[in-house]
């Protein structure tokens, strides 16, 4: 059986403010639509699974990056802190370092009365930045994932996927340091729920039902605000990306492109 051709790679490190430079990469056609992934706080873009950049990058030029203080990217806060505000501008210089022409307005509703996290998680975060040894920090990092995929509300979880998992990004960073910089940082000034009326860019939003750090009706609510926004659920999905979902991901976002875009379709 012929395999397909590699699709075009690239990785490159950006300058995205003084002192702070940010690793990415890019898969997929240069002409192609710019899809930029942003990974959570504390983690690296190598927690984007490769086959769902893979299924991405049959339509677009899939970027993603390694956040300020994780992977290859600069570590600095220590001696330089930052407020999570600053991530956002992190975001739209990797868009301008590869050439996208995309603005990105980071959705934060900032409902008080939505629920937050599962007491498990909360427990856990107790402990991020604890010294371990590198066994025992896989193993706590292993479990967290977990706990972020819902299993306690039925979600999917295969233990040795988030084990190789790991073990990519620790050898992608180079180091087996904690990541705990983005918990530290100042998180005020991110609400945005009466900004986001004002967006005319056509938005979809996942809802993600077992998701144990947004819960229901987080994305609903979301959904609510943005003028237009779509809403899809992933019945099996939390808060993390097992492979049993990526399909069905992959193929929301793809839908939602080409109906955006009509050079997304091919």
């Amino acid at each position: 059986m012929t395999r397909p051709p590699a699709r075009p790679y690239e990785q490159r490190f950006i300058d995205a403010a003084p002192g702070v430079r940010l690793w990415a990469d890019a898969t997929g056609d240069r002409d192609a639509t710019a899809l930029l992934l942003i990974m959570g706080a504390n983690a690296s873009g190598f927690a984007w699974p490769e086959a769902l950049v893979a299924r991405l990058a049959a339509r677009h030029r899939v970027l993603r990056y390694d956040h300020r203080d994780t992977g290859r990217s600069t570590r600095a806060f220590a001696e330089h802190p930052y407020p999570i505000l600053d991530l956002a501008g992190d975001a739209l210089a990797v868009l301008d370092g590869f050439g996208a022409d995309i603005a990105i307005d980071p959705p934060v509703a900032g409902a008080a009365e939505l629920p937050g996290p599962s007491e498990e998680v909360l427990a856990m975060w107790q402990h991020l930045g604890e010294p371990r040894d590198r066994a025992a920090e896989v193993a706590f990092n292993v479990e967290h994932w977990r706990l972020l995929s819902g299993v306690e509300r039925g979600g999917e979880f295969e233990e040795s996927e988030f084990r190789a998992l790991e073990e990519r990004i620790r050898h992608h960073a180079g180091h087996d340091d904690p990541t705990v910089a983005h918990s530290l940082a100042d998180a005020s000034n991110l609400a945005r729920g009466a900004a986001l009326a004002g967006v005319r860019t056509p938005t979809l939003v996942i809802e993600a039902p077992l998701d144990p750090v947004f819960p229901p009706p987080h994305a609903a609510h979301l959904a609510s605000l943005i003028p237009g926004a779509r809403l899809v659920t992933i019945p099996r999905m939390g808060h993390a990306l097992p492979s049993a979902v990526l399909a069905e991901l992959a193929d929301a976002i793809l839908t939602h492109t080409a109906e955006a875009d009509p050079s997304c379709r091919s």
